[in-house]
């Protein structure tokens, strides 16, 4: 099993920006705002041609009691006591503290391999202060800066030294699917997430805007490898006020541009409002494959009704949805998570699914026999041939004496045809023209 390795301490002393400077790139929440983070993250690291496990955790020992506080506390230190090794991560600058001490001693009655290590020391100042750090009592303290790069060399010598790992596995993320949940705050996310894992692995409560981070979840259903996401709740853009709120945001819309697949998740009982409908677009525009999923449906009485007015509005609002694209669960009881999961995967086959050029021109052939494009100028528009570009979504390129005079109606035409004759149900395709004859005629 790969090492896994945690960061812990106080709030605010860099976990974050140290657990960035391993990663390699920005995946975790950074600010100045004590106490952004609230669920661990884990993500794979290699150091030194060896796979870890790398851990960034809330910060403990805070002098807040409020439940949610607490709840985020229990849920770091449940995570430091299955770690292998805890970086126990200082603040230079601070010095130490009572809350250090205390976490210390909790440290060394749980038998945790732990190595302290002193962040924010980039100026001379701060470097001398890490010798009071001896008192923590486990060993020799390493003196770094995570923001500036400093130190972490010896760092990673530290690691590797210590806990024994296994040789790079070359294939970890190449064929696992990216299956991101977003939707607006207390629509049940986190909870649909847990119900998929079977476990609390979020933080769920009836406070809105618990989850502040994305954060990823490897799993495995039904053989396949899936990257679950989960995602702070996403308000309207101009009534995001706060900078924890501004943070989250922004963190949740990167996490839909590198998904495969999207759940948009609504509340059944508050039904579907243009707060919705606007991240239903973004999703479709990113090209991303969407499934429109309606939670706690155990609590709507009338089902015949709401499934009458759920269809009025998809016909109108999001006619590129197919009614195959709309689910409904209870993620609290567990209900309907398995058709949604065989859906997952239907959708993800459809979304990377190529088609051959030779059956591609003889459906446009077809095609095009079946309903002729609108004249230009009196002239008739050519249809000359069809390629697939690429994949995720499904990209066709067609090449057309009159390209620009393609109106909209007739590329919304091919689109249903090409759905109706090569299965493409649920994900989005995507068609462009350009001028041209068919470029392996000579």
């Amino acid at each position: 099993m790969t090492p896994r390795i945690v960061l812990a301490g106080r709030p605010n002393v860099g976990k974050s920006t140290l657990f960035n400077r391993l990663y390699g790139r920005k995946k975790a929440l950074v600010s100045d705002i004590s106490g952004l983070t609230r669920d661990f993250r884990e993500e794979l690291i290699i150091l030194k041609d060896q796979e870890f496990s790398l851990i960034d955790t809330a910060g403990v020992y805070e002098s807040a009691s409020d439940n949610l506080s607490l709840s985020v506390e229990d849920n770091a230190l449940k995570v430091i006591k299955d770690s292998d090794l805890c970086l126990f991560i200082v603040d230079a600058k601070s010095g130490l503290t009572t809350k250090d001490i205390e976490f210390a001693n909790y440290l060394r009655k749980s038998g945790i391999l732990t190595r302290t290590i002193v962040n924010k020391c980039e100026r001379g100042a701060a470097r001398l202060n890490i010798y009071e750090f001896f008192e923590l009592g486990f060993g020799e303290p390493l003196a770094i800066s995570a923001e500036h790069n400093i130190g972490i060399g010896s760092l990673i010598d530290e690691i590797v030294e210590v806990i024994p790992s296994y040789q790079v596995n070359e294939n970890n993320d190449e064929d696992a699917i990216n299956l991101t949940i977003i939707g607006k705050p207390n629509v049940g996310k986190s909870t649909l997430l847990n119900s998929l894992v079977g476990h609390d692995r979020m933080l769920t409560g009836d406070i809105a805007g618990i989850t502040r981070d994305s954060i990823s979840t490897d799993w495995e259903w039904s053989g396949k490898r899936i990257r679950l996401i989960d995602t702070a709740g996403l308000r309207r853009k101009s009534r995001v006020y706060q900078d924890t709120e501004k943070l989250a945001y922004f963190d949740s819309i990167k996490a839909i541009k590198y998904s495969d697949i999207v759940i948009l998740l609504i509340d059944a009982i508050d039904f579907i409002d243009k707060q919705d409908l606007r991240l239903a677009d973004q999703v479709l525009t990113e090209g991303r494959a969407l499934l429109i999923v309606f939670n706690k449906i155990d609590l709507v009485k009338d089902r015949a009704q709401f499934d009458h007015e759920i269809g009025k509005i998809f016909s109108t609002n999001l006619i590129q949805l197919d009614k195959k694209n709309i689910l409904k669960v209870s993620s609290l009881k567990g209900k309907g998570t398995e058709e949604m999961m065989e859906r997952v995967i239907l959708l993800y086959d459809e979304w990377t699914k190529r088609t051959t050029t030779a059956k591609l021109n003889t459906w446009l052939n077809e095609a095009v026999q079946k309903h002729q494009p609108p004249a230009k100028a009196g002239r008739r528009v050519k249809l000359r041939y069809i390629t697939q570009a690429s994949v995720k979504p499904p990209t066709f390129i067609i090449f057309s004496s009159a390209p620009d005079s393609i109106p909209g109606s007739y590329r919304k035409y091919l689109i249903n045809e090409l759905r109706n004759a090569f299965g493409y149900n649920l994900s989005p395709l995507r068609i462009h023209f350009r001028k041209g004859d068919n470029p392996y005629v000579t």
